[in-house]
């Protein structure tokens, strides 16, 4: 599923425009960002939480010519899906 395609589904379900469920998503992401580059956390209870975690600096090779590299320590985001999310998704369906 490809972002318009989230947009006309979201629009869809909550019986928005398109416009509006664009600016929700936009406002969403931009919040999310703004929590995350700040050091905290967002959860959402069920669905799954976000979060910034620290990556050591670590050895590499390049795929392309095999060189050794080292990888600079760093940050990145984590999604961690919650018990709800993880249901839905993993549960076979019935017969």
């Amino acid at each position: 599923m490809n972002k318009q395609e989230f947009l006309a589904e979201v629009a869809k379900k909550a019986e928005l425009s398109k416009k509006d469920a664009a600016t929700f998503l936009k406002a969403y992401e931009e919040t999310i960002t703004k929590a995350l580059k700040k050091g905290d956390s967002v959860t959402f209870v069920g669905f799954g939480s976000y979060s910034v975690v620290k990556t050591a600096a670590r050895k590499g090779k390049n795929p392309k010519t095999g060189e050794a590299i080292k990888i600079p320590a760093g940050k990145r985001v984590k999604f961690k899906a919650g018990a709800t999310l993880k249901n839905a998704v993993s549960k076979p369906k019935k017969k």
